[in-house]
């Protein structure tokens, strides 16, 4: 492990950043922070990690990003949740396709990168986080996910993957895909009903990628099952409305969002 180590701090040309003082910087005092290496198949998987400092025996929160990455956003999500006492572990789930960084704009990334990454790759490199994390001060009998767009789809999934999971927090995650890309055989509507899971989706009505139809689908889906998972819209949010680096960034509905994510969490037993 390397405390203090940071991802690398490049966005993705695509993210284009808004004014600094809308974005938040969370730092590192009371925390041990840095990098560290997962090693999946032979493949060197990046990780970073927060955590308090000094403790063990910590509840683990699995934080997996939106399609540009590891970069510092995701970094600054995972210090909030060791800032309320989880050891908290955001892999680099692209490294075996490319450096989102490194792309213009969306479609080239959707293209060059995110389309290209099978489900089964990303189940895996989580499995490795969850059995780090074993081996590392954390509790894995509390065990959390919070994913965003592309994450959030992907907590989804792990959720229904790895029913070890306590609970998950999905962010505006793409919920339907017809049909589906290769490499992705289900989406979240298709798990829904055997999920067992708690998950807690968060989403905006005004997500013009995401219609409210599939928002109600996946409602009605979860709704044949007993996993006690629900999702909440916010009226006025779109996408990414947690990015507080991007011009989608909604304060209210964020701070909402999280303040909701760390209740839910509590209330099932994570934290």
């Amino acid at each position: 492990m390397n405390d203090n180590a940071s991802p690398g701090a490049g966005f993705a040309a695509a993210a284009q950043p808004i004014a600094a003082q809308s974005v938040i910087h969370t730092d590192t005092e009371g925390l041990a922070a840095g990098m560290a290496e997962l090693t999946v198949d032979g493949q060197a998987v990046p990780l970073y990690y927060a955590r308090p400092a000094g403790q063990d025996k910590l509840p683990v929160m699995i934080v997996v990003s939106e399609i540009f990455g590891l970069h510092e956003h995701i970094a600054d999500v995972a210090r909030r949740f060791a800032k309320q006492g989880y050891l908290a572990l955001a892999p680099d789930l692209f490294v075996r396709q490319g450096d989102p960084s490194t792309i213009p704009d969306i479609p080239t990334l959707m293209a060059r990168i995110v389309r290209k990454v099978p489900d089964a790759q990303v189940m895996a490199d989580l499995d490795a986080c969850v059995a780090w994390a074993a081996h590392n001060g954390g509790d894995v009998h509390r065990l959390g996910v919070n994913g965003f767009c592309w994450g959030g789809r992907m907590t989804w999934l792990y959720a229904a993957h790895n029913p070890r999971v306590t609970a998950a927090v999905a962010w505006y995650g793409k919920l339907v895909a017809d049909p589906n890309p290769p490499g992705q055989p289900h989406h979240p509507v298709d798990i829904a009903p055997t999920l067992t899971v708690p998950v807690l989706g968060l989403y905006g009505a005004r997500d013009t990628g995401i219609p409210i139809e599939t928002v109600e689908q996946m409602t009605a889906a979860l709704g044949q099952g007993t996993s006690d998972s629900t999702i909440v819209v916010y009226p006025d949010a779109g996408h990414a409305f947690h990015a507080d680096y991007r011009p989608t960034y909604n304060a209210k509905d964020a701070r909402d969002g999280f303040a909701r994510a760390l209740a839910w969490f509590r209330e099932h037993g994570v934290g």
